[in-house]
């Protein structure tokens, strides 16, 4: 009587230099005392069968590198293109048959698929819609009437000076171009601030907003130990992930109230009054992300009374400064707010979005310190943690910056662009809360979106509304109901409407 067995092991067989090669093996065995007999050729060639099937699958499965066979006494089987073939050479007489398949285990097979980013995700449904009627609302960068991308002319008139300069590509110092920390900290604080004269900012150029964000995480992480960051309730996505990176502990403040859709500022003053003291908060300098909703000047003088007493450390990201309201220097207040009060406090830059230079990644990490002194050994702990991270920042955006806001006519030229932006936002806003009014007929108030600011309108809507926003009219936004005002055209603002109605009121 024949018997199949199968066993599936596992073994390490050294390879070359030392190292180990993870392989995994299926043994296969045939037994046979059934002689010559017609039957016993015929059982034989099933089990063979079945042993060809089993071994294929197996292979399949595990992606096996290489097969190996081991025939003994007369019996023979053969290896085809496709794994173990079913012929073998007939004889009188059979032994045992031992077949294996060495496979190759990855050393990262311990290692998990990441889920999608949930903001960059969503741009990547959106090429595989064809659907004409598509929006993409979920990242914010900014876009024409024709919903095109858009190379501010004033960016293309500095790179024409770079190459009619002829300049270098020579690596930058660690801390980046001097030219432009110099101008982007005068943008940020003012150019006749006292604390620049004072030279008590140490000011860096970082990799767009997220790199100068994530330096400032390092440098709590080496010189805070302990301290907690708070972050606002709902906040950028990637906020969570850059201070989870750096193994900084956060925690979350009140900041939205989804009852009137504006800012909860009881609440955000209660949970900065109840965290640690010394705790460092984060603060959105103007059109918070992703709401859009930013305090008062009266309820940022609160705020600012508020860290004091508690001595917590004040933490700007300012992504924004001139791009909300067209003009830099409103939209630099909150900053200069604090500023001006004598507290130390960090403030991370970013030029993607008011000078369009997203792919560039150019920014900057600002901390206002007591003293000139204190400015040097903060610049200098930077820079050696810049140093192993990215060694040196790239240094094409850092001169497009640099000779825009060092060159009175090419400044001039970028502020009339930016209120062009701001405002080519602004009327969108207003057709789309239009819109809404007109064809909402339930007698619900839009007008939180005409409160809102910036580029991003938060709409209210939950993850079920949002889902259906995409599945049933294509437009793509994020599952908290963030859409980017920047996405949209007035012609498309009605299309918009009906969605969110529909979504709204239809979906529960």
């Amino acid at each position: 009587m024949s018997i199949l067995s199968s066993t599936l092991s596992s073994n390490y067989s050294p390879q070359h230099h030392g190292t180990q090669k993870h392989n995994r093996s299926l043994y296969i065995s045939i037994d046979s005392n059934a002689g010559s007999h017609p039957r016993a050729h015929r059982r034989q060639f099933l089990l063979l069968q079945m042993a060809s099937t089993m071994l294929s699958l197996a292979s399949a499965s595990a992606s096996a590198s290489s097969l190996s066979m081991h025939d003994t006494l007369k019996g023979k089987v053969k290896l085809g293109s496709n794994g173990l073939s079913t012929g073998f050479v007939k004889t009188k007489s059979f032994g045992r048959v031992s077949m294996s398949i060495a496979v190759n285990v990855s050393r990262f097979e311990g290692i998990t698929m990441a889920p999608p980013d949930p903001i960059l995700g969503v741009s990547e449904a959106f090429k595989a819609d064809t659907n004409d009627m598509k929006l993409n609302l979920g990242v914010g960068a900014y876009r024409t009437e024709e919903l095109q991308p858009y190379v501010l002319e004033v960016v293309k008139k500095a790179e024409n000076l770079m190459l009619q300069r002829g300049e270098n590509k020579e690596y930058l110092p660690i801390e980046g171009l001097a030219a432009f920390n110099k101008a982007t900290a005068e943008l940020l604080f003012g150019a006749d601030n006292p604390l620049l004269k004072e030279q008590k900012v140490a000011t860096v150029q970082g990799l767009s907003g997220t790199g100068s964000l994530r330096l400032a995480a390092a440098l709590i992480e080496r010189y805070f130990p302990g301290a907690k960051v708070l972050i606002s309730s709902p906040t950028w996505g990637n906020h969570k992930n850059i201070f989870n990176d750096a193994r900084v502990p956060w925690s979350e403040y009140r900041y939205y109230d989804p009852k009137t859709v504006g800012l909860d500022f009881e609440g955000m003053i209660a949970d900065i009054k109840d965290a640690p003291e010394g705790s460092f908060i984060l603060l959105h300098g103007c059109a918070h992300n992703p709401t859009g909703i930013d305090p008062t000047p009266e309820q940022w003088e609160k705020i600012a009374d508020v860290i004091q007493e508690k001595n917590h450390n004040p933490f700007f990201d300012v992504a924004y400064q001139g791009f909300a309201s067209g003009s830099l220097d409103t939209d630099a207040a909150s900053v200069r707010l604090f500023a001006a009060r004598g507290m130390e406090l960090f403030v991370a830059q970013s030029y993607s979005k008011n000078l369009g230079l997203y792919a560039e990644r150019i920014g900057a990490m600002n901390v206002v310190c007591s003293s000139a002194d204190a400015a040097v050994r903060v610049k200098s702990q930077l820079k050696r943690l810049a140093r192993p991270m990215y060694s040196n920042p790239p240094i094409h955006g850092a001169k497009i910056v640099a000779n825009v806001v060092g060159d009175p006519t090419l400044f001039n030229e970028w502020k009339v662009e930016m209120e062009m932006m701001a405002g080519r936002i602004k009327n969108v806003r207003q057709k789309l809360f239009d819109s809404l009014s007109a064809k909402d007929k339930s007698g619900k108030d839009w007008s939180f979106i005409l409160k809102q600011i910036g580029m991003f309108s938060f709409t209210g809507l939950n993850i079920a509304q949002s889902e259906n926003m995409t599945n049933k009219w294509h437009v793509y936004l994020t599952k908290d109901g963030r859409i980017s005002l920047a996405g949209l055209s007035l012609a498309k603002c009605e299309y918009l409407a009906d969605a969110i109605i529909d979504s709204f009121h239809n979906v529960s």
